[in-house]
């Protein structure tokens, strides 16, 4: 019978009579996951790269029954990967809808002592039933600044106050754990996690219950546990109670793309832009892979903090800025479609400083900026490589040689670019065989892309000045 039908249900009687039966939330999730598995539905939507790797990881954990730690650095999903595990919950679950009882209440097995004397004073057609929804399942909390308090439970002075025995339940206050009875918990970055709190974790992971100050009533809690840590914290010793990292079932390690049209698809899922509208942008594929490549040269960088890593927020921000730097010139110069060039990546500042952590003995004082501008001509150099032989170019630096001087920027039309060159028009096919097209905003890019390409192996010079670059032998 499908959970559809027992929804319904008002009460336990009717609960009961069309044949619910409870089950623990590892179970529940156990038993939908290998429905979807054998179904060949899409288990973990969104996730790109991780199908021969992370994944297998997790589907056996999932099968058995473990509480999972998603360890890797910062940007490669771990967030997602742990919320997405709802889809695995029931549609929604029946509860005891009664007065004064913090959980969620499994009808056939209260956890309260308030729910189990409800039950046992009345008869199973008046004890009303309430149903759960799947995402309100689930809850997580950022370990830093976590107190015990928070996420299991204390003593309510409140309620001592007001007369309430310390030798009764009726005097705790519970936490999140607690509250998410039948249901997922998540602590994002375990090794900042108060080691007051690890230690309280120790009976939730191995017996499954709560004690609360030496309180003498142990709660049976059902609840999946999930954490997630970077491995430079996670391995520094001291930072996680050794016993608490023996309790946890499964050690699922991510990373990031494989390689770099792995690292556009994630880009470009993530980024969701709008590109058309009123002022529509086409972008070329060139101008992508330059765009991953910044960041594939940034996790690879001997200035940049290894430990720390460089997130996929880093590709995606970077892409949403180089695509809105062409729709403000396609704006103001109403040029439609506008196409991004290399002369946008010079407003990537705005939207890299901050998430590159610079390795402070590698860096030798060179400032943030200074680092990306490297990392960026690095990634137009490789890209460049990739694209366009050596031949020709030699022919591209002999004319540069009599003194052609060409300036490019983000707010030069892209007609301009075709009247600077029209004295040297059968070399410069060469660069729009990059990417053919009639548009001259795709030439343009075309043309600033082999620039850039040309300077960055060092065939001809740059001046930068007041946001225009000038190319020159």
């Amino acid at each position: 019978m499908t959970t559809a039908a027992w929804a319904t249900a008002n009460n336990l009687q009717e609960l009961t009579d069309r044949g619910w039966k409870s089950k623990s939330v590892k179970q529940e999730i156990h038993d939908n996951f290998v429905a979807k598995l054998a179904a060949g539905e899409p288990l973990y939507p969104g996730i790109v790269g991780y199908d021969n790797t992370v994944i297998p990881e997790i589907n056996i954990a999932l099968l058995s029954g473990h509480d999972m730690l998603y360890l890797g650095e910062k940007g490669q999903a771990k967030s997602r990967l742990m919320r997405g595990l709802v889809e695995f919950l029931d549609q929604e679950i029946p509860y005891l809808d009664i007065p004064g009882t913090p959980f969620h209440e499994d009808p056939l097995n209260p956890l309260s002592q308030v729910a189990k004397d409800f039950v046992a004073t009345h008869e199973p057609k008046d004890i009303p039933i309430g149903w759960w929804a799947r995402d309100d399942r689930y809850a997580e909390r950022l370990a830093p600044g976590t107190k015990f308090a928070d996420i299991i439970g204390e003593i309510d002075p409140a309620k001592l106050a007001g007369g309430t025995s310390m030798s009764t339940e009726d005097a705790l206050h519970f936490g999140l754990i607690p509250r998410l009875h039948r249901g997922i918990f998540a602590i994002n970055e375990l090794p900042e996690l108060d080691e007051l709190v690890q230690v309280g974790l120790f009976n939730i992971l191995e017996e499954r219950d709560v004690q609360i100050r030496g309180f003498p009533v142990r709660f049976d809690i059902d609840v999946l546990i999930l954490f997630s840590a970077n491995p430079s914290t996670f391995n520094r010793s001291g930072k996680v109670i050794p016993q608490l990292k023996d309790r946890i079932g499964s050690m699922i390690q991510t990373h990031y793309p494989a390689d770099r049209d792995l690292g556009i698809q994630i880009m470009e899922q993530e980024a969701d832009f709008e590109f058309g509208g009123d002022y529509p942008v086409t972008v070329p594929f060139f101008m992508k892979e330059i765009c991953e490549q910044i960041t594939v040269q940034a996790r690879k960088s001997k200035y940049v903090d290894h430990q720390s890593g460089v997130s996929a927020r880093f590709s995606i921000a970077n892409y949403r800025t180089m695509i809105s730097s062409a729709r403000h010139r396609g704006v103001l110069l109403g040029e439609q479609p506008a196409v991004p060039r290399i002369s946008d990546l010079a407003h990537l500042h705005t939207s890299s400083l901050g998430k590159l952590e610079l390795d402070l003995m590698g860096s030798h004082q060179m400032s943030e900026r200074q680092v990306l501008d490297s990392i960026i001509a690095e990634a137009i150099k490789i890209v460049f490589d990739e694209y366009v032989t050596r031949h020709g170019l030699d022919e591209i630096a002999r004319i540069f040689s009599k003194g052609v001087r060409i300036e490019v920027g983000d707010l030069i039309p892209s007609t301009q670019y075709a009247e600077r060159l029209q004295h040297v028009p059968p070399v410069w096919e060469k660069a729009f065989e990059i990417n053919a097209a009639d548009d001259p905003a795709v030439r343009a890019s075309c043309v600033e892309f082999v620039l850039a390409g040309m300077h960055a192996t060092d065939h001809i010079s740059r001046s930068q000045e007041h946001g225009h670059t000038s190319y020159e032998f």
